[in-house]
């Protein structure tokens, strides 16, 4: 392995699922029960060959102990952590660090307070004068925003699903949709052969709605103003919560979301999952990403899926045993604002606040249509291909609002030989690789062009014999 692997918490975590002692535990693997004792409590990395002892004794997958939290973990500590009300007692990096690794519930814990009380801030300062009543009941519990909830444990389970991702790939081979040449037409036609439910995919809905179910005669409309493949992917996702509702309600209160709300949006995110899953089915879609080395337009058309579908489909692929290429994906729109963030990569997102004005999903909106590549370095020294392409919706008439968004799509560098996007580009070579970071509010980065605020954590000092692009200086 190239760096040392703490997993601690992991390790005792599957010892106590198996109800063994230390002395047992450590028998069964061929380990002294100091050196186990050492591991469980990151005094020592986890080797290789213990790696491997675990997955042939216990059946475990080795990604999981091969990768952890911990990174995400830090990063997100370190960025709350900076926050000004903790000034006189913020943690150093390090001590971060041992507690992401060695107590990461108490990590995520942390972060939940935290949440809460910067979004009691928010509503403090929108009242002004106003006086707020203490909050209770579900209103305490969903302090954290819902979305923000969802995002969290789509954010630590690397995005990827087991049970809805085999089921819905065990439909689309009982349906043939791979060799479907009109994959609207097979799901309509299995919906009324299965449930009874009429389809009728040209309906005139209006301008905000996408699809209606009426009851009564037992039809599902579609408008018609939409393309084939998102009114496939709005079947998709009927099919979801009409055959997947017992297994979308064991993932939503397994999951402990602490709002209806926030399980109520989950129930939703994961029904697009399982949709997905169904339209681009893991081992078809894997094999085809690696055949075409993950050409966008080209796998889009192989699947009759939109851009949007492909490259939250790629941030899927994550199954035990048969791993893709581990990426990210983002979707924003002009203002900035993440709509969706999925990563399973190390990747990290801003949690408050704008992201990095250097990243290219920004520059996307410059020219629509277009594939941006970047080689772009995080404060923390990896190096991502990332890739950034924005879109317009297109409106049922003139009048109709029209909708922009930037999708931005990455891996680690060491992946990009298998990236037909890194194809002419010189990804040794450092005059090419932007030097971005998770926000302006943590970034380590003295010397910065684009900086808009100063980072949270770090003294600023203002120069008074010169005048720079940026007016102060960092200790």
């Amino acid at each position: 392995m190239s760096r040392k692997v703490f997993v601690g918490p992991s390790l005792r975590r599957l010892r106590e699922e198996t109800r063994l002692t230390q002395t047992a535990f450590a028998q069964r693997l061929g380990l002294s029960v100091s050196y186990l004792n050492q591991i469980e409590n990151n005094q020592r990395p986890v080797t290789a060959g213990v790696l491997v002892a675990l997955g042939q004794t216990f059946g475990v997958d080795l990604a999981t102990f091969a990768t952890d939290d911990t990174d995400r973990l830090v990063t997100d500590l370190r960025e709350a952590s900076a926050d000004p009300l903790l000034a006189d007692t913020a943690p150093s990096l390090q001590e971060l660090k041992r507690v992401a690794s060695d107590s990461p519930a108490f990590a995520r814990a942390f972060l939940r307070l935290h949440q809460t009380a910067r979004r009691f801030g928010e509503r403090l300062q929108a009242a002004g004068d106003t006086p707020i009543l203490p909050p209770s009941g579900e209103e305490t519990a969903g302090a954290l925003l819902p979305y923000e909830e969802v995002r969290d444990y789509f954010h630590y389970v690397d995005n990827y699903v087991d049970d809805l991702d085999r089921a819905a790939e065990d439909l689309a081979e009982r349906l043939g949709l791979a060799a479907a040449s009109d994959r609207l037409q097979v799901l309509a036609g299995y919906l009324a052969a299965r449930h009874g439910l009429n389809v009728d995919a040209n309906a005139n809905l209006g301008d905000d709605v996408l699809e209606r179910y009426e009851s009564g005669p037992n039809v599902i409309a579609l408008d018609g103003a939409l393309d084939s493949s998102t009114r496939a992917f709005l079947l998709a996702n009927r099919i979801a919560r009409l055959e997947q509702a017992d297994t979308l309600a064991t993932i939503v209160s397994g999951a402990g979301f602490r709002s209806r709300a926030a399980g109520d949006i989950a129930r939703v995110a994961l029904a697009n999952y399982f949709a997905g899953a169904l339209l681009l089915p893991y081992r078809r879609f894997l094999a085809a990403a690696k055949d075409t080395r993950h050409d966008l337009d080209r796998l889009g058309r192989i699947f009759g899926a939109s851009l949007e579908q492909v490259c939250h489909r790629l941030s899927t692929l994550q199954r035990p045993g048969q791993r893709g290429i581990p990426f990210y994906f983002v979707k924003v729109d002009r203002a900035g604002n993440v709509i969706k963030r999925h990563s399973a990569t190390r990747f990290q997102f801003a949690r408050f606040g704008g992201a990095c004005p250097l990243w290219n999903v920004h520059e996307a909106f410059e020219q629509a249509g277009r594939t941006f590549v970047q080689v772009a370095e995080m404060p923390d020294g990896i190096r991502y291909l990332s890739l950034a392409r924005a879109v317009t919706k297109g409106s049922a008439h003139w009048r109709a609002p029209v909708r922009r968004y930037a999708f931005g799509l990455g891996c680690e560098i060491s992946y990009a030989g298998e990236i037909v996007y890194s194809e002419g580009i010189d990804l040794k070579a450092d005059a090419n690789v932007a030097k971005i970071g998770v926000s302006c509010r943590i970034c380590e980065r003295a010397n910065c062009h684009q900086r808009a605020v100063p980072p949270i954590d770090r003294e600023i000092r203002v120069p008074g014999d010169r005048r720079k692009v940026v007016p102060f200086d960092l200790s």
